[in-house]
């Protein structure tokens, strides 16, 4: 509030009361012991002739302090990150470290299960991003107590909680707005942010009901899965060699924000896979030509990509396959996401190639971070050029 308060003293010297458009002056004040009586200038009448025009002016600047005071973190900030030993956490440290825009909070190895050092950290940092269970995640926002940290949660905590911001900002004005004016702000899942950059705009832009049944495969890297799928990956050699299909009940913790973001009245039929390999995802979503509205085809798709994904850190793409093939590795160590539309008039199929913990976790965090300071969205991402 220290930018609205500063404000408002400085209209209320410009504008006494008097001055103020639609307030009527008072009356005449008279100096008796002048001998020629006469009227004094009432306090601020000089301004008279431009007071709407500078009341609305500081109104406005009022509105701008009171936005950057309160919704954006500007140049240098405090960053926390809770669980920062993690995969994600890890990245995200990496990512942020070299930053002189930012001051990484830390706690030593034997504080980070401290609750009362953890809880000094959240309420001490500008930003707190959060790469923790479910459960903890919930824990750690209970712990925030002021009204200037803002929070940025890597877990499926709350991505479809009231009051939170889901963190997609190339889905259009409306959700980078929510992303500005919130102080609480969802990470997307790392599945869930292929499918939603594919499916969303084609609703939105009416190419799609939200009631078309639809299917989505994700094939992934093992990292994804933490530090024991890692380390089952690296000890177990051959057995763990063939691409894994998992979530067969269809139950996947991304579905609901899947669900939401996108407004579908029915959740897909997920297929996730992981794959032998550390990191890298490639997202596809298969399409007739039939299930569009009105008329619409493949052309009609990759005009709505071309328009929205323009990048930075997501851009549309002609192709994303190589000889006939499309790799999850293709953007494996970066943190941008390519989307395509690849197939015949008549069947096509929708891709998002990135890396599971780029854009699907710690990039889309850094970038989020990003936003919120009000800095270059690349920056401290590695983004590569395909």
């Amino acid at each position: 509030m220290a930018g609205m308060s500063s404000c408002v003293a400085l209209r209320i010297m410009l504008f006494p009361p008097c001055s103020l458009p639609g307030r009527r002056a008072p009356a005449p004040v008279w100096r008796h012991y002048s001998t020629h009586a006469r009227p004094c200038r009432p306090r601020g009448a000089e301004f008279a002739p431009y007071a709407k025009f500078l009341y609305i002016f500081s109104l406005s600047i009022d509105f701008l302090l009171y936005f950057a005071y309160n919704y954006t973190l500007l140049n240098h900030v405090s960053v926390f990150i809770d669980g920062s030993a993690g995969t994600t956490g890890l990245r995200i440290r990496e990512r942020l470290a070299a930053r002189e825009d930012v001051e990484l909070i830390e706690l030593a190895e034997a504080e980070r299960k401290d609750i009362a050092k953890r809880k000094w950290a959240l309420n001490a940092c500008d930003a707190a991003i959060l790469c923790l269970p479910d459960a903890a995640a919930r824990e750690a926002v209970s712990m925030v107590e002021n009204e200037r940290t803002v929070v940025l949660d890597a877990s499926t905590a709350h991505r479809t909680a009231p009051g939170w911001a889901y963190g997609l900002p190339e889905l259009g004005k409306e959700a980078l707005d929510a992303i500005l004016f919130s102080r609480r702000v969802a990470v997307p899942g790392c599945h869930a942010s292929g499918f939603i950059a594919l499916v969303a705009p084609l609703i939105k832009e009416g190419l799609l009901s939200p009631e078309t049944p639809l299917s989505c495969t994700s094939l992934t890297g093992y990292s994804g899965g933490g530090k024991k799928m890692i380390a089952d990956y690296r000890e177990k050699g051959a057995a763990y060699d063939p691409p894994r299909p998992y979530g067969l009940a269809q139950a996947h913790k991304h579905l609901p924000e899947m669900v939401k973001v996108c407004g579908l009245a029915a959740p897909p039929v997920f297929l996730p896979i992981v794959g032998n390999f550390y990191s890298g995802m490639l997202v596809s979503v298969p399409l007739h030509r039939a299930q569009l509205l009105h008329g619409a085809g493949m052309e009609d798709v990759r005009a709505v990509y071309k328009n929205y994904y323009t990048g930075p850190v997501v851009a549309y793409r002609e192709t994303l396959s190589q000889d006939g093939f499309a790799s999850a590795g293709l953007l494996s160590g970066t943190d941008g996401m390519l989307i395509a539309c690849e197939g015949n008039a008549e069947r096509f199929t929708l891709l998002a190639a990135y890396d599971n913990l780029g854009k699907g976790a710690s990039g889309a965090a850094v970038q989020l971070l990003n936003v919120k300071m009000g800095a270059d969205m690349r920056a401290g991402l590695v983004l590569q050029e395909v």
